[in-house]
């Protein structure tokens, strides 16, 4: 991404120094937040997708949707509540 005005790069001036107790704060929350959404997009399928087309996007959406509730329902059902973000461990 090219910024026109380089003072809008949130990555290079982040309008808090770094180092102190502002920034830290700032980037816990940061961090959070991109681990969050990254967790979405494997969950759902969308970081390794092949496909533009917005049907097969619509239909991949839903299939993960459902499998995430499968997952959900069985996590709950065997009692196993920490394995409720992944179906992996639970399967296993």
């Amino acid at each position: 991404m090219v910024y026109i005005y380089p003072e809008k790069n949130l990555r290079m001036y982040p309008g808090t120094l770094r180092g102190t107790a502002e920034w830290e704060d700032t980037y816990k929350t940061r961090t959070t937040v991109e681990r969050s959404i990254n967790h979405i997009k494997d969950s759902f399928g969308l970081a390794g997708r092949k496909t533009r087309n917005e049907k097969t996007l619509h239909a991949d959406l839903l299939l993960a949707g459902i499998t995430q509730l499968i997952g959900v329902i069985l996590a709950d059902k065997l009692h196993q509540h920490k394995y409720i973000r992944s179906l992996k461990p639970l399967v296993a």
